[in-house]
């Protein structure tokens, strides 16, 4: 059943399943009539404070059940949340507040900074769910109002501020609950592990609150310490996954991570970065009745416009795989530079309409001209990705116009370098990074390797697995492609977000 109004789905689920989990953060549960009672007393607060109407609030935190209390509070009582992560530098958290101009501050967690504006401490916080104070829904966030706005990852220039509307967000949760290559189960259990500054995470919360499911929060510090995280992780009895795939292949690692170890464990929701053949095919090896959807979309659609259930076919034919069929309202075209529509199967940028694009960046009507305009009436946005369209109305990705660069007279896809490495039966992980001389030209072409456990040892020295690696790859990588000087390395750096950081690669290669 379709959601028209979100505050109003989760205030009925606390009517009609009031003790049923919400929030799970290792063993500590919170139920839907606690959070509607703690939403409704920081609600109450929120309006005492006489914040400009619609104004945005920053809510400053990690994996915690007060985050969604704060989201949820500030929805209620009118008003867009800006989710910052509680790992993010303190650059990073000056930045947006210059950007965005938050009217208040709700910090979760402590702050690493003084800061002039209206805070909500952790003490206050609790101070204020513990009045208890009883709240009547008179202004939420509606329509066309913003809901929330994530801020991308900012690596080079200022960080953008994407404002998503509780239009976008109903089109997105709606898509997800409707479409069948999702299938989601009713009262589903989901994983919570992307931090809530990442829209990843939207996968993961707005679905479960939308058929009142769990969620169940895997905070930061367990992943960073991979006893940790398995001793935790087989105890979670969640069903459906949501993570990039990279984290999936982190945690492929571990032989405990199998549909023998956690049994309930039937579907997977990849978005954020491309699902390569190789994680698709270690999944259904290690989970062979399960649902592996790979979805594809930027921040400026609302998390994803195109999703596709990953079949034994499509992973047996070792090809890059298929990101997806379009959802029914966001018509995607393919577009070459001048702006015409290209014929099927021809290869362009991704362009998207509809109600989920956004209506911009806030306070950053430049960038939101560049990004965003109008076609064929509906708002569209320039996604930057490169990819087409076959006959079946299946989209495939073929990397990211940013990522492209010229090299000997040939331009060159990282990721398509990478896609091609990544295919080498003695690779575990891969990317491609340029190195650039004085002039900002493309000198040399690097690879950074993780290779598979067990390979170094059937070796002499790196240069013999360099040359077998090439030689593995000669049919499938035109020359002028292949990396002149091989890394390898044990692990390769992830981002916040659960990347392959390889804007930090390219950063350390060129030494900025």
């Amino acid at each position: 059943m379709p959601v028209s109004d979100f505050i109003v789905t989760l205030d009925d689920f606390a009517r009609t399943q009031p003790q049923e989990i919400v929030y799970d953060i290792l063993g500590q549960t919170y139920t839907y009539g606690q959070l509607k009672q703690d939403s409704d007393s920081l609600a109450a607060h929120i309006d005492t404070l006489n914040l400009a109407d619609k104004s945005p609030v920053m809510v400053f935190g990690g994996q915690d059940y007060n985050m969604l209390v704060a989201f949820v509070a500030l929805s209620k009582s009118g008003h867009p949340y800006i989710p910052v992560d509680v790992n993010s530098t303190t650059e990073r958290l000056t930045s947006i507040i210059e950007i965005a101009q938050p009217s208040a501050l709700i910090a979760v967690q402590p702050l690493p900074i003084a800061l002039d504006i209206t805070i909500i401490d952790s003490n206050s916080l609790t101070q204020i769910l513990a009045e208890k104070t009883p709240y009547q829904l008179t202004h939420p966030v509606k329509g066309s109002d913003i809901y929330y706005i994530i801020f991308t990852s900012g690596t080079t220039g200022q960080p953008k501020g994407v404002q998503i509307s509780h239009d976008n967000l109903l089109s997105f949760v709606n898509w997800v609950l409707e479409d069948p290559e999702f299938d989601l189960p009713a009262n589903a259990k989901i994983l919570s592990q992307a931090p809530y500054s990442f829209d990843l995470s939207v996968m993961s919360w707005a679905p479960a609150l939308a058929v009142g499911g769990a969620l169940y929060a895997l905070p930061k510090e367990k992943t960073e310490n991979f006893k940790d995280l398995f001793a935790v992780l087989p105890q979670f009895p969640i069903q459906v996954w949501v993570s990039t795939p990279s984290f999936a292949d982190m945690v492929l690692l571990s032989e405990d991570f199998s549909s023998e170890i956690m049994p309930d464990l039937k579907y997977f929701y990849f978005c954020g970065e491309e699902l390569t053949v190789s994680t698709a095919s270690k999944l259904r090896q290690r989970f062979p009745d399960a649902r592996i959807v790979n979805s594809f979309g930027p921040t400026e659609s609302t998390v994803a416009f195109s999703a596709v259930t990953i079949t034994d076919d499509m992973i047996n034919k070792a090809e890059r795989l298929p990101i997806g069929y379009i959802k029914k309202d966001s018509p995607t075209f393919i577009l070459n530079e001048a702006g015409d529509k290209l014929e099927t199967g021809t290869a362009g940028e991704i362009i998207v309409t509809g109600p989920a694009v956004s209506k911009g960046y806030i306070n950053n009507p430049e960038k939101t001209k560049q990004a965003f305009f109008e076609l064929d009436g509906q708002p569209a946005y320039h996604t930057g990705d490169l990819g087409l369209l076959d006959d079946d109305g299946m989209l495939h990705y073929q990397g990211r116009m940013d990522f492209q660069i010229k090299f000997n007279g040939y331009r060159i896809e990282l990721e398509e370098v990478a896609h091609v490495l990544n295919l080498s039966n003695y690779v575990e992980s891969a990317v491609a990074v340029p190195r650039y001389n004085a002039q900002h030209k493309v000198q040399q072409l690097l690879a950074y390797i993780v290779v598979k456990p067990g390979v170094k040892a059937q070796f002499d020295k790196e240069l013999s697995l360099t040359k077998a690696i090439k030689a593995e790859l000669v049919d499938e990588m035109m020359a002028y492609m292949m990396p002149s000087r091989f890394i390898y390395k044990e692990t390769l750096p992830i981002t916040p977000n659960g990347k392959i950081d390889i804007k930090t690669l390219i950063a350390e290669v060129n030494n900025r």
